[in-house]
């Protein structure tokens, strides 16, 4: 089954923001949802860099864990 198959990610619903010490909070409508650091949030990074906008919201919903099983409720 291809990735978003539903094409539930093109609203763009995923952001993230960078803060101090290198952290890196992911939130879902504005709703943090989980915090990369150290490493995870370098490699989290790396992975964006280049990327267009469906692609990087598949990053971030492999990010924060249980939504890349496509078990979140809608909003």
């Amino acid at each position: 089954m291809p990735e978003d198959a539903r094409g539930e990610l093109l609203d763009n619903r995923f952001d993230y923001r960078q803060q101090k010490g290198g952290r890196v909070v992911i939130t879902w409508y504005g709703r943090p949802v989980t915090t990369l650091a150290g490493t995870d949030a370098q490699k989290f990074l790396t992975r964006l860099i280049g990327l267009d906008g469906h692609a990087a919201q598949l990053v971030m919903a492999r990010a924060t864990g249980n939504f890349r099983r496509g078990n979140e409720k809608g909003r």
